[in-house]
């Protein structure tokens, strides 16, 4: 698959399918939730929109990264959610509406933020003289295209046409799976001369990352009292990030057109998988075990 095709054309199709895969499982009740229990979601965003930046930008600092690779890592944590959470919160018997209503609230605040974290990431590991940066207009209306749009599409369906949602539903999110394989695959053979040297110098950050955000993720909904069902799936919403949109917005020609800053979302996208499936294995005997 040649390079340009995969960036500008595969990666954001496979994107919007990921999203519109989201958007079925969405109704307008997910969004109310926030008045029904405030505390958690509240918590919940808190610690995907602050929380994990700061954690990214930590990891990103304390591990001697090539600059490019350094913003990788600020842009796959600026990235929470998606699809793959709710799926890794129903299998480790969480709540599995608060993550859903998380993974909606953050889609819609990260178009925002996203551009921000993203920028002054650049400015400090590019240099305060660097030409690359993400046009905030043009971004979030991209970024609203490739993620709102579908999700939009998906809930409309949902609304007026739940039998052809409910039906559409599970062959979407195969596909979604096979998207996804197949983009972090292609970036992946993208670099494949750099493949090894990437996974060493880059590898263990991402899996920092993400076991520091689930540990964070699980301390702060603990000590928080949110409940054990509660604790698990914010607890996977914190530390399962959306690396395609990780992917996409640092490869894209239109945005920023570097597929070694996208290297840390291609990487992740393969342990969240190992991690995730970890963690609800455990999570799930851990319920068994406190209801015996």
């Amino acid at each position: 698959m040649e390079a340009n095709f995969l960036t500008a054309v595969f990666l954001p199709l496979a994107l919007f399918i990921i999203m519109l895969g989201m958007g079925l499982t969405l109704t307008l009740e997910d969004f109310k939730r926030v008045v029904t229990y405030p505390k958690a979601v509240v918590i919940g965003l808190v610690a995907q929109l602050i929380v994990l930046p700061i954690v990214g930008f930590g990891i990103a600092s304390v591990f001697p990264l090539d600059p490019q690779l350094a913003v990788g890592v600020m842009i796959l944590a600026a990235c929470p959610g998606g699809a793959t959470s709710n799926m890794i919160t129903f299998l480790a018997g969480g709540d599995v509406a608060l993550s859903v209503t998380l993974t909606a609230i953050s889609s819609f605040i990260t178009v925002f933020t996203i551009p921000l974290v993203v920028n002054l990431s650049m400015q400090r590991f590019l240099g305060e003289g660097t030409t690359l940066q993400l046009p905030f207009l043009n971004t979030v209306l991209q970024i609203a295209v490739i993620t709102l749009l579908p999700v939009a599409i998906g809930m409309i369906a949902k609304r007026y046409a739940p039998g052809l949602a409910d039906k559409a539903d599970k062959p979407v999110k195969w596909l979604s799976l096979f998207f996804l394989a197949v983009v972090i695959t292609g970036v992946l053979l993208r670099e494949r001369n750099n493949f090894i040297s990437y996974v060493i110098d880059v590898g263990w950050a991402t899996l920092i990352l993400n076991v520091v955000a689930m540990a964070l993720g699980f301390a702060i909904a603990t000590l928080t009292r949110l409940g054990e069902k509660r604790v698990t799936a914010i607890t996977i919403e914190v530390g399962i990030q959306n690396g395609t949109l990780a992917i996409a917005i640092a490869s894209t020609p239109t945005l920023l057109n570097s597929p070694t800053m996208a290297i840390p979302g291609a990487i992740y996208g393969l342990l969240m998988f190992v991690t995730g499936a970890g963690f609800a294995w455990w999570a799930s005997r851990r319920q068994s075990l406190l209801k015996a």
